[in-house]
């Protein structure tokens, strides 16, 4: 049972509360944004909690085991606070909002109710709407190995080993032609590896998208294509940084990268349609020979 300050349990206990919520909201980039249902602006510590933001939670039920809880907060968008541009960034994806219930008349952060992350935001009739998600959301995520030939690693992390940092599987370039949002191209891309930014990462440096980062689909010599389009309009010369990217094979590991001792996947397990298929005269893959050479 959770155990209430002495000042919360006794405004409580009294019949007339003092008592309003806060929220803070705090980015994966450091920003934090405080908001109150409050009617006055208050200041807790160096916190700003901003009254009148528009911010409101919908009801969540609390249940006695693991279970999993989700909610809703809505909010308006504002030019200074929460901006539909910023959404639409992916700024507040897997942000951490706290709420505490505080007495006004004598405000601290001494009553925590609860600890959500942000999940899906949608934009509705100029506001927003954010899921919440509780931390037991994270015993609903898949753990483990799965038993495939590709490789469950990504590229540069601890279990693949590869430095993304080497100038080998990096390149910095001002964007030469580029729609604004999908495709961009600079002399830079072109490298005697075809298609080694693909499936990798763009990060752009400077403009309006400055900081963001989005997964490549497609790089042939000069020009990489998006998955996902950048919120923003990207400008010919605008600096951008383009990461190698990996298809997850064990010859794209062994020949590009040679790193086939940290390969995490099963090559030598048989897709599945060779289990299927009949010997052939002369095919020569039904004579006890590896399908894989390691």
């Amino acid at each position: 049972m959770k155990s209430l300050p002495p000042t919360i349990a006794l405004g409580l206990a009294s019949g007339v509360t003092t008592h309003c919520q806060c929220w803070l909201l705090t980015r994966k980039d450091g920003v934090t944004l405080g908001f109150t249902d409050h009617d006055r602006t208050l200041t807790i510590g160096a916190q700003v909690f901003e009254a009148a933001s528009g911010i409101e939670a919908s009801a969540v039920e609390s249940e006695t085991g693991l279970a999993a809880t989700n909610g809703e907060i809505t909010g308006a968008l504002s030019s200074a606070r929460v901006t539909a541009q910023d959404i639409e960034a992916g700024r507040y994806d897997g942000a951490e909002l706290r709420r505490w219930l505080v007495d006004w008349t004598a405000p601290t952060l001494d009553c925590l109710i609860d600890v959500v992350t942000i999940g899906e935001i949608r934009r509705k009739d100029g506001a927003f709407i954010a899921e919440t998600r509780n931390a037991l959301h994270a015993l609903d995520l898949e753990k483990g190995r799965l038993y495939s030939s590709g490789c469950s690693a990504e590229l540069g992390d601890a279990a693949c080993g590869v430095d993304l940092d080497n100038p080998v599987w990096r390149v910095a370039a001002s964007v030469s032609t580029t729609d604004g949002r999908h495709h961009i191209s600079a002399p830079e891309f072109a490298t005697p590896i075809a298609g080694l930014f693909a499936r990798g990462r763009l990060l752009v440096v400077t403009g309006a998208n400055a900081g963001l980062s989005r997964p490549i689909r497609m790089h042939d010599g000069e020009a990489i294509t998006l998955w996902e389009g950048l919120p923003a309009n990207l400008l010919p010369g605008d600096s951008v940084v383009a990461i190698a990217g990996c298809d997850k094979r064990f010859a794209t590991c062994r020949d590009r990268f040679a790193n086939s001792l940290n390969f995490m996947g099963f090559p030598l397990i048989p897709a599945p349609e060779f289990a299927f298929v009949y010997a052939q005269p002369g095919e020569g893959r039904h004579q006890g020979r590896p399908l894989v050479q390691l």
